[in-house]
């Protein structure tokens, strides 16, 4: 599984990192972080999910009110938004 993050896109309301702690607040960005992510040409940040993590990484996706966060399935399947 796989998480794409759109920090241009996040509004700093925090709500994922109260879902998975692979997200931290960066209170001088006003934005959040998705800690050892990589940052592709695009801009999105991006890292695999831990299967033991997989739930958290979801509910983080489904917290956020800007969909600033994708989740796919490692068949390239965006589960979430």
């Amino acid at each position: 599984m796989r998480i794409e993050y759109d920090r241009d896109t996040c509004i700093g309301m925090f709500q994922c990192v109260s879902e998975w702690d692979a997200f931290e607040q960066d209170k001088d960005a006003g934005k959040a972080v998705l800690a050892d992510s990589e940052e592709r040409e695009d801009g999105l940040f991006v890292r695999e999910v831990p299967e033991d993590a997989e739930l958290d990484a979801k509910f983080a996706a489904r917290a956020c009110p800007v969909d600033a966060i994708a989740v796919y399935d490692d068949d390239g399947e965006q589960l979430i938004p």
